[in-house]
């Protein structure tokens, strides 16, 4: 047990996952498109993995598309849902249930660690990466992509207008999100080396709000916070969200908008044959040699008789 405070309702994390197993295929067009990005990602790097997890796979998606690339030889995946598991397992490669919380994988078992849509469910971020890092061998890599805090923000305005003008408060309707200045600083506080993180926007429309909702449901992408309101909200609520959708949010067409902000996590596990920044003072040339000019003592004037300006 630790003291990181509960955001998400595991329990909830892992009934909305066996919800959406069964029809997963009908709705996993986000986390193909985001795992398509990331292996291009993983492309650039020239090495091959002899081992890799797959951390959070829901339904074999990344397994189905990592063979293109040709660079992994063995892959292992794992979802908190027992029933997204046994979907992946289809896939080709071995696949179990395992909680991203308290993995079971012994230290230094993977060259390579990938997640796909998955990390923004954990209650301690930090731990978890820090637990990927214990799983990679030194100088294993670490490639991951989450939703970021300006994801699905045009629900998050509709929502929050119409709660108010209908109840006058706010409860937590939409999961908080990572926000992407402080993804490299806890990189580097689960222990990685070279963190790099980038971003990207994917927007998706729909003819209506609703099926935006029937669609985060069928991703298992809906309301996970332990302090979410329980029960069935009022159809008055959901009604008067649609219409402040429409009119907030509406293009020419009719059709409404819907952003994900994705944020990219690249790192590695530490060794010694890495670059590492050079000690303050280390370096053999001055500055001023290599911009070809004159250095002078801090407080000198170049001209003391100049006026400024002249």
């Amino acid at each position: 047990m630790t003291d990181t405070m509960q955001v998400f309702d595991r329990a909830a994390v892992r009934a909305h996952r066996e919800r959406s197993a069964a029809r997963w295929p009908d709705h996993d067009f986000l986390k193909r498109e985001v795992a398509t990005r990331l292996l291009d990602r993983l492309r650039d790097v020239n090495r091959d993995f002899a081992s890799a997890l797959d951390l959070g796979c829901h339904g074999g998606t990344l397994a189905e598309l990592l063979p293109s690339i040709g660079k992994v030889e063995r892959l292992v995946q794992c979802d908190v849902a027992p029933a997204m598991a046994r979907r992946a397992s289809t896939a080709g490669w071995p696949a179990l249930a395992a909680d991203e919380e308290a993995l079971p994988f012994a230290p230094r078992s993977f060259d390579l660690a990938l997640s796909v849509l998955n990390l923004h469910w954990v209650n301690d971020l930090p731990g978890s990466l820090l637990q990927l890092n214990r799983c990679l061998k030194p100088d294993g890599l670490f490639l991951g992509a989450l939703l970021g805090g300006e994801s699905l923000h045009e629900l998050r305005v509709a929502l929050m207008e119409a709660e108010l003008e209908l109840t006058g408060g706010l409860s937590p309707r939409i999961s908080p999100f990572a926000e992407v200045r402080d993804c490299g600083g806890l990189l580097q506080r689960a222990g990685f080396a070279l963190p790099v993180v980038d971003q990207d926007e994917i927007t998706v429309t729909y003819a209506d709000p609703f099926s935006l909702l029937r669609e985060l449901r069928g991703m298992a992408e809906t309301n996970a916070v332990r302090e979410r309101r329980r029960g069935l909200a009022s159809r008055a609520l959901f009604a008067r969200m649609a219409e402040v959708y429409a009119e907030r949010f509406a293009r020419p067409d009719g059709r409404i908008p819907i952003t994900f902000q994705v944020l990219y996590l690249t790192a590695w596990a530490p060794h010694e044959t890495q670059q590492q920044p050079l000690r303050p003072g280390s370096a053999k040339t001055r500055l001023a040699e290599a911009l070809n000019t004159v250095e002078k003592p801090a407080g000198d004037k170049a001209n003391p008789g100049t006026k400024a300006g002249s």
